[in-house]
């Protein structure tokens, strides 16, 4: 079973028509159970870092979301939220991967980075069957900056983090939801890991 998690974020109901897609079968939940229980867990993410951790420290996830050993895929928020610290609203975020969220300097770029943008993949299965530059599909303010856990970057303000992997933990900057057929074959090579 594939789980996504529900704790309010923004683009959940994009990430269930990817889904719907793929035809595979998936749950909406936030129940404990559930998402230890599952093959595969999504980890939705678009809105304020303190929100979403306010939310999932209200619905009593965030160690359960530590404690996951089944594959994760943390898409947007829900990838910089894997990290020990996000500047948006000076949030402690889940601790998962070492590293600060940093914003885009305004005088640099417009912020937020909205379009499509550039993807440059090192070997990994979350992106076979792809070229090693690809343009996906983002909308974000902040960003991770690049460390040992790095499997994509992009560029915007300077390089950046714009796909990680830590352990069991993936997590992408870019919305594969929303990616046309590339974001479609990231969803599924997660799907089949």
């Amino acid at each position: 079973m594939i789980v996504i998690i529900d704790y309010g974020a923004g683009n959940t109901r994009s990430v269930m028509n990817a889904l719907d897609r793929l035809d595979v079968t998936y749950e909406l939940t936030d129940a404990k159970s559930k998402i230890q229980a599952a093959d595969k867990v999504i980890f939705p993410g678009v809105g304020h870092a303190g929100h979403a951790m306010e939310s999932l420290k209200k619905n009593e996830l965030i160690e359960v979301i530590r404690a996951i050993k089944q594959p994760i895929l943390g898409i947007c928020v829900g990838m910089q939220l894997f990290f020990e610290r996000s500047e948006e609203g000076h949030t402690e975020c889940l601790g998962i991967i070492k590293g600060v969220v940093t914003k885009f300097n305004e005088k640099n770029v417009i912020v937020p980075q909205m379009g499509w943008n550039t993807n440059t993949f090192s070997k990994n299965l979350l992106f076979k069957g792809l070229e090693k530059s690809t343009y996906l599909y983002a909308v974000h303010s902040y960003r991770a900056s690049i460390c040992n856990h790095t499997i994509a970057t992009s560029e915007y303000d300077g390089q950046y983090a714009s796909a990680v992997q830590c352990n069991n933990f993936y997590g992408v900057q870019f919305h594969p939801e929303k990616s046309s057929k590339e974001g479609q074959i990231i969803l599924k090579n997660f799907l089949e890991l």
